[in-house]
């Protein structure tokens, strides 16, 4: 009991060096385990890190070998569904092939078409017609992948049929209907042919004709729109 008395009327009693000093090392004590619990944490994570680098180049092998595979897969439903477009359209034993080659992490694509086995030009390929049919196509594919959110799935074709036959024109329009249907899209179409080719597939056709006074615009009643 004495010692315990002594000892407390010396700390009361201490001098305010002695309690400044005391009060500093108390502030030290607290801000050590602080640091220390800190350390704890950062050790752990470096732990964590090292665990993940030890598998990062797996994981990223892994991650380009998927991403190059569902690739392949676009490339394929590409292939697929446009040599059915020119082959309806056309009514030719074309095939679209796509060659895909890896440069610096990115895809480059080259489409052909081949006709029994040859290859021929896009551009030139039955003066142009087949550039129409394809052009469309990869225009879908490539708005599908935007974000609905932020763009509207909405396609203005000007004279899209500008290089086809007149009598190829309503097969074209009836893939461009029959797909816009399917994915979504609202498809404007601007043409000079006759306005009876887009008749049994357009939802509605709208002729503007030069005047003296600017334009004149007369929308079409269909024998179709009005059985509907």
């Amino acid at each position: 009991m004495n010692g315990d008395i002594t000892s407390q009327s010396v700390s009361v009693n201490a001098p305010p060096e002695l309690q400044t000093l005391k009060r500093r090392c108390w502030v030290l004590s607290g801000v050590r385990e602080q640091k220390e619990k800190a350390q704890r944490q950062i050790k752990q994570q470096m732990q964590e890190t090292e665990k993940y680098l030890a598998i990062s180049e797996q994981v990223t092998e892994a991650l380009e070998t998927l991403s190059g595979q569902l690739f392949e897969q676009e490339l394929q439903l590409i292939q697929e569904k446009l040599t059915i477009a020119l082959q309806e359209v056309l009514e030719q034993p074309l095939k679209l092939k796509a060659v895909a080659e890896w440069k610096r992490n990115a895809a480059t694509v080259e489409f052909q078409i081949e006709r029994e086995g040859n290859t021929e030009d896009i551009m030139k390929g039955q003066g142009g017609s087949v550039a129409n049919v394809l052009s469309v196509g990869l225009r879908m594919f490539a708005l599908m992948t935007l974000d609905e959110s932020e763009h509207r799935r909405v396609l203005v074709l000007d004279e899209q049929d500008c290089w086809l036959r007149p009598d190829l024109v309503p097969r074209l329009v009836k893939i461009i209907h029959e797909a816009g249907q399917a994915l979504g899209f609202q498809i404007i179409m601007i043409s000079h042919h006759d306005p009876a080719m887009f008749e049994r597939y357009a939802d509605c056709i709208y002729q503007f004709t030069p005047s003296k006074d600017g334009v004149q615009v007369q929308r079409i009643e269909t024998d179709w729109q009005l059985r509907d």
